[in-house]
């Protein structure tokens, strides 16, 4: 058994309800009871603990309740190889709540002559140059208003601890232009801007090298969906949900549970734990956040804003987005039936041949529509416009195919077509008209029937009921297709004064909808599904008496 009085300290304030937290941190709590704090294989370092909070305090600011309580998991060690027991840090609340001050004062102290380590380089990682400068910024003038330039070479781009010759320094996310270094820490900064992993994975290669390796991941959750934030949230759920023994990745997570929750003023904390605190800090915070949200009544415009930052909870807008961010997860599944062999329709978009096209399959069975698809991009597009996209991820997940010519040629999307109808039954090929003169003498080569549809407007308002359905009852499978989730979450339902629905483009040129469009075109013709398979049919034959 393991304790630190500064862990039951936030505990006790928990459980006897002095503070509201989220589902997130009552399960942080239950976890750490059970999984850590029970363990004899690991210890606090004490002396570390306090030397950081003195120095932090002397030097910073007042520690607030929850960076206090995050303070000696920093310092928690295996006792095996004295490495730290949690070399990955999420720590993800509302904007204001302090993340920066504390990344400052941590890596202040990691360089300063009271860390034990040698060489024990600290490197912040943000999207901007402004946003990774903030901390480092704010060390740079700590340690010349406190007197420390003894203790400290200064220079624009780096601070280097003369003890320990640890250099503290930032970069801006490129994982083109950076490489593996020898750090002892790793700051990621507004984490939620990272479209993919690659540039952590490219720095995080070269840790290992120094005693203490971590990797610190900072942020407020924003408006770039199946990045890096959306995936180091879905691991973090795992460990909470006691999936994971020995997890070395500790989840500080800040939100409301629900968006009902922020007319309640008291649930804030919930977000933004910083607005648990008496300090002048905490006070001006509190009313620069009523003011944001007094301000929804008159400008309700900026609520999906409001409730991304203020409540780190982004909210479906239930007028424009497809689906909530909830049910589109819950697409991620396998179908509950084998596909081999089944009956399908065949939907694609092939609007714009210069950027992206889509081709998928769908089936029915039961209640469940099951979707695969495949899309074609250009590489020069790619490269040119730099869509906030795991794109190369996906290619060599299979979901995508980069193109490197003019445009993207029609035989792909056939050749595709007639690469499924060797395992799958296609009824019928449907798409929009647009580029009608280029695919039907290559569909009609190949053998297949078709459709193209000559007004998909109305077309998308007569699916748009089996849409909604499809995804509100959780009837869609699109097995672990990011893709179609990218896909549907850059599309929103434009209504016109009779109600009439239309699904358009979030932003024209880096939100592609073309996986969406394709599996509209397949819905439309889904009563020609066969609801049982080609053998089953088959075997069904065998048995009639002719």
């Amino acid at each position: 058994m393991i304790a630190h009085p500064l862990i039951d300290e936030y505990v006790e304030l928990i459980e006897t309800g002095q503070i509201r937290v989220n589902e997130e941190r009552k399960k942080l709590v239950k976890i750490i009871k059970e999984k850590i704090l029970t363990r004899d294989d690991l210890y606090f370092d004490e002396d570390l603990i306090d030397k950081y909070i003195r120095f932090s305090e002397k030097n910073f600011f007042p520690l607030a309740k929850y960076q206090k309580f995050i303070t000696p998991f920093i310092f928690l060690y295996r006792k095996d190889n004295g490495e730290p027991q949690f070399n990955e840090i999420l720590i993800t609340l509302a904007r204001g709540g302090g993340k920066n001050g504390f990344m400052s004062t941590r890596d202040a102290f990691f360089i300063s002559p009271l860390y034990p380590v040698k060489n024990y380089d600290v490197t912040i990682t943000a999207n901007s140059e402004k946003q990774g400068k903030i901390s480092f910024e704010e060390v740079h003038e700590t340690i010349q208003a406190r007197g420390l330039e003894n203790n400290y070479y200064l220079t624009k781009m780096a601070i280097i601890g003369k003890v320990n010759n640890s250099t503290f320094s930032f970069r801006t996310n490129n994982p083109k232009t950076m490489d593996s270094a020898r750090d002892g820490c790793l700051e990621f900064d507004e984490i939620h801007q990272f479209e993919d992993d690659r540039a952590v994975k490219v720095q995080k290669s070269g840790l290992g090298k120094i005693p203490h390796a971590r990797t610190f991941y900072n942020g407020t959750n924003g408006y770039v969906r199946e990045g890096f934030y959306d995936k180091t949230i879905a691991k973090s759920q795992q460990i909470l949900d006691g999936n994971v023994e020995d997890f070395r990745l500790f989840p500080f997570i800040c939100k409301l549970d629900n968006p009902e929750e922020v007319t309640d003023t008291r649930n804030w904390p919930k977000a933004n734990p910083m607005l648990d605190e008496e300090s002048d800090y905490a006070k001006r915070l509190w009313d620069v956040t009523k003011a944001d949200y007094d301000d929804l009544e008159l400008s309700p415009s900026g609520r999906q804003e409001f409730m991304t930052k203020r409540m780190n909870l982004p909210e479906a807008d239930l007028e424009k987005d497809v689906t909530s961010r909830e049910k589109l997860l819950a697409t991620q599944r396998k179908p509950a039936y084998e596909l081999a062999k089944r009956s399908c329709v065949v939907g694609f978009d092939y609007a714009g041949i210069r950027d992206f096209a889509s081709v998928g399959l769908l089936f029915h069975d039961g209640d469940e529509y099951a979707w695969i698809q495949h899309s074609f991009a250009r590489k020069t597009f790619i490269e040119e416009f730099k869509l906030k996209a795991p794109i190369h991820e996906w290619e060599e997940q299979g979901l995508l195919t980069l193109v490197d010519s003019p445009s993207i040629s029609p035989h792909l999307i056939i050749d595709q077509i007639i690469e499924w109808s060797k395992n799958y039954q296609i009824e019928i090929v449907c798409a929009d008209s647009h580029k009608m003169d280029l695919l039907k003498p290559l569909l009609e080569e190949a053998g297949f029937e078709y459709e193209f549809l000559r007004n998909p407007g109305a077309i998308q308002g007569k699916m748009a009921p089996i849409i909604e359905d499809g995804f509100e009852n959780e009837r869609f499978a699109f097995g672990q297709d990011k893709m179609m989730l990218w896909y549907t979450d850059n599309t929103f339902v434009k209504r016109d004064r009779s109600g009439n629905v239309r699904f358009d483009k979030k932003e024209p040129v880096r939100r592609k909808t073309d996986g969406f469009h394709a599996l509209i075109a397949a819905l439309y013709k889904r009563e020609l599904i066969q609801q049982d398979t080609m053998e089953g049919f088959l075997d069904a034959m065998a048995g009639w008496n002719f």
